[in-house]
């Protein structure tokens, strides 16, 4: 393998050092790119245009539950991510692969196990631990329902969960108060939502946990 681009976005500086250091020991010609919050891994995005795959925590700053791995996949479907999680609960393994993830990772696992996963999603394919929890209609049809949004239309729905009114997405966002207006409409009707709490509580869905436990 020589010349993969590989993102790690982890909040936690000394378990992103680790990944970092067994990614650049175990797999020669790898090239790696930091994110510590959702607004920096956004930024790693869009600065490094030729990122060949993502190793993403979901508990970063800015995330909420698999927040980050759906806009992930709407905004660069190209890219495949893998789910590095201290939370393996079946469920949540089974969710992070209905949402779209090509891997998942627990945080316990040896240096050898994330090289080996990380290599076969490189080369096309997926790496899961034994996927014990059924398959959720519900997270299919909530995935379906998202896949049809634009990643600016994710966006501002994200901020429809977090309470903000239009005037205050169109600041949070750098946009024009109406087209925000012009957004929350789309979004309601690809939803299939009569209003703005309906759409808050599918994001909601996406912050489900399995005990409690972190993701």
């Amino acid at each position: 393998m020589s010349d993969n681009k590989i993102l790690v976005a982890d909040d936690h500086p000394l378990f992103r050092a680790a990944v970092l250091h067994a990614l650049r020991e175990t797999m020669s010609g790898v090239v790696t790119v930091e994110a510590s919050s959702v607004s920096t891994l956004t930024a790693a995005l869009t600065e490094h245009p030729d990122i060949q795959l993502v190793l993403l925590d979901l508990t970063m700053p800015g995330a909420r539950g698999f927040s980050s791995l759906v806009y992930l996949r709407g905004e660069r479907a190209d890219i495949p991510v893998i789910v590095i999680s201290s939370n393996d609960h079946p469920r949540v393994i089974r969710r992070a692969q209905q949402f779209g993830a090509a891997g998942f990772i627990p945080k316990s696992s040896p240096v050898e196990v994330i090289r080996t996963a990380v290599q076969t999603v490189l080369d096309g394919g997926t790496w899961f631990p034994p996927l014990t929890a059924e398959r959720s209609e519900s997270d299919d049809r909530l995935a379906a329902r998202l896949a049809q949004l634009t990643p600016q239309q994710f966006r501002v729905l994200l901020c429809i969960a977090d309470g903000l009114l239009n005037k205050q997405i169109a600041y949070e966002l750098g946009l024009a108060e109406n087209t925000v207006k012009v957004h929350v409409t789309a979004i309601l009707k690809k939803l299939e939502c009569n209003s703005r709490t309906q759409a808050a509580v599918l994001v909601k869905a996406l912050e489900q946990q399995e005990g409690g436990a972190e993701l």
